[in-house]
Formats: structure tokens, C-alpha cells, sequence
């Protein structure tokens, strides 16, 4: 077995805490008491690239459920989904209910499909999963059905809330909703920003790092950590530059970590 798969599997996540192992760009394993979930994880191996997957797709296993935050590769890895269909029978897949016919098209068996939007929520083991929508450089809404093609997802469980934002940009009202659902013990915020040359090339935008800090600052927030930076030489940034820009505008409002791949982190209630 993958060392790093071993030391998830082994590790114990005690009432009041949980440990998280940060997988490249905004991958990450979640564990609370006994529950094991993986969010955007991007394991496919390419050409494009800046760090391999730290597990192999076909080592993935124990996982109990598989969030994805918005239907790109490097969020919802449907060749890796396929297989761990396969190898975490026992798992089901947590995903924008706008994907779910495309979804379901490349193989992720219906039946351990769960659809969220905007306000839903939904409980997998010991953890009750949030969803809010998210803008993805644009807050998208089908006017058909309501739904939204990106989500931010806020996990609760075993004492513990984590807060996921997936791929997104501050729009108006999403503070005050997420301070409603706070207080956070972690958050994963994307840093990478945007502008004109990746929208040409259809990559589409997050926050900016002063605009993440921005966003920790205001929100009753324990640790916060940045990513969406390491993956794509592309698109990427700095995270000393988001760890600097808060320690000037935020000192010791909360613990800034910046992850490394095969660390564990661990987070501790706290109330």
C-alpha cells in the first residue's frame, strides 16, 4: 500500500479534532472520528503537472466518500472516480447535482450519486456535509433547474467544522452566509486569482491572496490554509505572499499553515 494512504488509514482523529492531509491544489483527505472523505482530489497523472499524485488512483482505498466541488479535472477526476467506484465499494460520490446526467454518462454508478446545491446538506458517517454555491469567476445558476455548477462545502463532525471553498471568488452574500454557518476551525481557501491571459485560454478564475486573506480576516475562522497554488506552472501563486499579506493585515487573528504534501494537520476544536 502507498505509505501515505497507510499513515491516513492509521492515523486517529480523537472527539474534537480532525486531521487533514492536503493532496495538491485543493485535494484533501478529511478525517473525524472513524469517517474518511476526499475532496477534489486529482490523481490522474499528466504531462502538465508541477508534483505527481501523491496516491495512486489504485491506491486510494477506506475512503467512505469522494466530494467533488465543480465538474474540472483537477476537482471531479472522473478517471479516477471510475476506479474507486471499483476499489471504495462501499463509497459514495458527493457532487453538484448539475453534473449528475454528465456524470453519470462517464460511468459513476446513480445509485451512489449525491446531489447538493445551494443550502443542501447531506450526512456521510459521522460527518454532516454543507453545500453553499460558489463562483467559479462567474456565480452560474441554471434558470431551468436552480442549480449551480460549483459548490463550497462545509464539513461538521466529531466536534469539528471545516470549511472547503473549492474553486471560487467572493460574491455578495457569501460572507454573511458563511459566517451563519461558522464559527470554523479550518478553512481551504483557492489563492491562485485570475486575469486576462488564462480567461483567453478559458481558465477561469479564484480569489486573489489578498483577497482570500480578505475573506479569513472577516470570518470566525481557527486556521486557515491556502491552496490552488502548486499544481500548474500556468496558474498558480505564492503562499508565503497570502501567509504575509494576512500576518500584516490579520496579526494573530488566526494560525496561517501552509501545507505540504504527505504533512497531516491537525485541527482542534475551538469551542
Amino acid at each position: 500500500m502507498n505509505a501515505l494512504m497507510e499513515r491516513i488509514l492509521d492515523t486517529p482523529a480523537p472527539y474534537g479534532s480532525a486531521v487533514l492531509w492536503w493532496l495538491g491544489q485543493m485535494g484533501l483527505m478529511v478525517r473525524m472520528g472513524d469517517t474518511l472523505v476526499c475532496i477534489d482530489y486529482f490523481a490522474t497523472p499528466s504531462d502538465d503537472r508541477q508534483v505527481p499524485p501523491p496516491v495512486p488512483t489504485e491506491e486510494v482505498t477506506g475512503v467512505h466518500a469522494f466530494l467533488g466541488s465543480h465538474n474540472h479535472r483537477d476537482h471531479i477526476d472522473t478517471d479516477a472516480w471510475k476506479v474507486w467506484a471499483g476499489t471504495n465499494a462501499d463509497a459514495c460520490f458527493v457532487f453538484p447535482g448539475y453534473h449528475m446526467a454528465e456524470l453519470q454518462a462517464q460511468g459513476i454508478p446513480g445509485k451512489r450519486c449525491v446531489c447538493l446545491n445551494d443550502g443542501a446538506c447531506c450526512r456521510i458517517g459521522e460527518i454532516t456535509i454543507r453545500a453553499i454555491a460558489a463562483s467559479h469567476e462567474f456565480l452560474d445558476r441554471d434558470a431551468d433547474t436552480g442549480l449551480y455548477p460549483c459548490l463550497q462545502y462545509i464539513l461538521e463532525g466529531n466536534g469539528v467544522r471545516i470549511y472547503h471553498a473549492g474553486d471560487t471568488l467572493r460574491y455578495e452574500g457569501m460572507a454573511p452566509k458563511l459566517r451563519k454557518l461558522g464559527p470554523f476551525d479550518a478553512a481551504l481557501l483557492p489563492i491562485n486569482g485570475r486575469d486576462g491571459k488564462r480567461y483567453r485560454r478559458n481558465c477561469i478564475g479564484n480569489m486573489t491572496f489578498q483577497e482570500a486573506a480578505d475573506l479569513a480576516g472577516e470570518l470566525p475562522l481557527g486556521m486557515v490554509i491556502p491552496g490552488h497554488w502548486d499544481m500548474f506552472r500556468d496558474n498558480s501563486a505564492d503562499p508565503a505572499e497570502f501567509e504575509n499579506y494576512l500576518d500584516a493585515k490579520y496579526p494573530g487573528r488566526m494560525i496561517c499553515r501552509i501545507p505540504r504534501i504527505t504533512e497531516p494537520i491537525l485541527v482542534k476544536a475551538e469551542n
